[in-house]
């Protein structure tokens, strides 16, 4: 039986997807990339999963970016634009799942896997793994991944990134913002399901209503994301499990969140 690309599970409102192509060092072939994007697009409409976590198999990779075998014989250019707009619309329906989404990074990440990284909204990484954008060496530049890094850690630090197809250390990545955290090997799988315990304890709709808004207001002035935000909040107080936390909090009980 031939072996899946993508290992898709569920515990307890954690959904772990994991890119099951270790031999490949976790590359990003057209079956994988349109595996993920089903997944995070299924789980919009699925209020079972509260969570999800993206890894890879293995210890070697997180991802490695594009398969550039397949790359080198594909059929022109027109079908190599359709794969890269595959690959877009990826992290489009990464952004727009609903749910917040914990990057668990256990082996190195590159190219892509920085595309992978930087759309999740959290990131736990092992401290002896680097992550780079190798591109230039083999005569490309990391197009698309580059509007969500630059986002994420500023225009001087992507472009040295970028430029330079440097490998920067887990502790590095932390410190410009690429991850939230760098922890020992042996506790990254504890730190990952704490954070994504915790998530998954609070309000499935708040945390959406929530993250939905952070990303929206990005291109906003300042003055736009104000009137949005407070209408957001306005919303926020209507929805059941904000009139359930507070009476939760009043009676010194646990909640008991609804989704709605």
């Amino acid at each position: 039986m031939e072996e899946r690309v993508l290992l898709n599970t569920l515990d307890d409102g954690v959904r772990t997807l994991t890119l099951n192509r270790p031999d490949r060092r976790n590359a990003l072939s057209g079956e994988l990339v349109r595996a993920l994007m089903e997944a995070f697009t299924d789980v919009r409409g699925d209020a079972e999963t509260r969570v999800v976590v993206l890894t890879g198999s293995g210890d070697r990779s997180f991802c490695s970016g594009a398969d550039l075998n397949p790359m080198a014989a594909a059929g022109g250019p027109l079908a190599m634009h359709e794969e890269r707009r595959t690959f877009v619309r990826l992290l489009q329906a990464m952004r727009a799942c609903g749910r917040p989404v914990i990057a668990r990074v256990g082996g190195h990440v590159a190219a892509g896997g920085m595309g992978l990284l930087v759309a999740c909204d959290l990131a736990v990484a092992a401290d002896d793994v680097h992550f780079s954008t190798p591109e230039v060496n083999v005569g490309l530049f990391p197009m698309m991944i580059m509007t969500l890094i630059r986002r994420l850690i500023g225009p001087r630090r992507t472009l040295e990134l970028l430029l330079t197809a440097q490998r920067l250390p887990a502790k590095t990545a932390a410190e410009w913002g690429l991850v939230n955290h760098a922890v020992p090997r042996g506790e990254l799988d504890t730190s990952v399901n704490d954070l994504a315990r915790r998530l998954a304890g609070l309000s499935p709709a708040v945390l959406r209503l929530g993250r939905d808004a952070f990303y929206r207001m990005e291109d906003m002035t300042v003055d736009d994301a104000l009137e949005y935000l407070c209408g957001q909040l306005t919303l926020n107080t209507l929805t059941e499990d904000a009139a359930e936390g507070v009476m939760a909090f009043v009676q010194k009980r646990a909640p008991e969140w609804k989704g709605r």
